[in-house]
């Protein structure tokens, strides 16, 4: 059996409002630009690219932006939407060779720990494990999960805390840093890029599922932040970004049945998009970081919003359960 999971977007920045409450609001916005402005010169490697589903490039522009969060490039992204099926993509985008670049060394899921969010995590945490635990409730004894892309091992960890002590928990990331990280805890993750449903699908055993957690662009947030800001787009590591529609065409591609697919409640892309928004507009600090992924009321607040819109549908999050066929096969 395998599990795979990917966890909420959330970047770590220096200082909390709080630590800074005593500068001036020049100084405070001369600390943001040094911040933000720590560039690297060279453009990124790019590649052309096209709808991974459709497999052609007959699409129109979305949107543009940058690297607002982690500003690794002076570069300009370009989110495409495929006229076919709607599948949004980045084209071109960054070559794998670029990984090390695009997912810096403060890159949030290297190390997200208690320390650096608080509260924040304290409650992730809980979350986290609740659902964890419900997509495994009726796993075998022995079954083997894995996570694929699973940063410094956040959710392995989570099963390895709660979980039936005879279950195989093993992770997978293609940052080395990410997994050095994770051996340091005690967790199995090992190095490597498994980034294909249709190679993950060659280690299930028929009956097998496969737990996918991915953005929205079924969403209010996306339709009014799209042109730029959208939280979802984290310029430029989301290469694909999926709806209902396209999580249904992109089972059926690569062999597997839809059990269940709903939506969830996550407070990251309203954040994100207000920010995104705040810090192009040359904001002062102190209100920028009333909307960083530290602040509680910013979250607190997204996460009741969201939550109306979960109830439609409609919810920041695609929680899709895909299982492999327990006979027809597609070699």
């Amino acid at each position: 059996m395998a599990l795979s999971v990917k966890a909420d977007d959330l970047i770590a920045w220096p200082r909390a409002a709080t630590d800074i409450e005593n500068l001036n609001l020049k100084a405070m916005n001369m600390a943001y630009s040094l911040m933000t402005q720590s560039e690297n010169e060279a453009p990124l490697k790019m590649t052309a690219t096209q709808c991974c589903l459709c497999e052609h490039d007959q699409a129109e522009m979305l949107g543009t932006g940058e690297d607002f969060e982690y500003r690794t490039s002076k570069d300009s992204f370009t989110a495409m939407q495929c006229r076919s099926c709607s599948l949004v993509y980045l084209n071109p985008r960054p070559t794998f060779k670029e990984f090390a670049r695009i997912y810096p060394s403060n890159y949030h899921a290297f190390g997200f720990s208690e320390s650096e969010f608080g509260v924040v995590f304290k409650a992730r945490w809980r979350l986290e494990a609740k659902r964890l635990l419900g997509w495994c409730r009726n796993l075998p004894d022995q079954a083997r999960i894995i996570d694929i892309g699973c940063g410094d091992g956040f959710h392995v960890e989570l099963l390895k805390d709660f979980r039936i002590k005879t279950w195989q928990l093993d992770g997978v990331d293609a940052d080395e840093r990410a997994a050095r990280m994770a051996h340091k805890r005690g967790l199995t993750v090992h190095h490597g890029l498994l980034q294909l449903l249709a190679n993950v699908r060659k280690l299930l055993r028929p009956g097998g599922r496969v737990v996918i957690v991915t953005d929205n662009t079924d969403t209010l947030d996306f339709r009014i932040f799209k042109q730029r800001h959208w939280g979802g787009y984290h310029f430029p590591r989301h290469w694909n970004l999926f709806n209902p529609s396209t999580i249904n065409c992109l089972a059926e591609k690569t062999g597997y049945e839809v059990e269940k697919l709903t939506t969830q409640i996550s407070p990251v892309n309203w954040t994100y998009s207000v920010r995104n928004t705040l810090i192009e507009r040359n904001a002062p600090l102190l209100l920028i970081e009333m909307f960083s992924l530290k602040s509680t009321l910013a979250l607190g607040v997204f996460t009741i919003f969201d939550s109306l819109h979960n109830l439609t549908g409609h919810g920041a999050l695609l929680n899709a359960i895909l299982k492999r066929p327990l006979q027809t096969e597609i070699q």
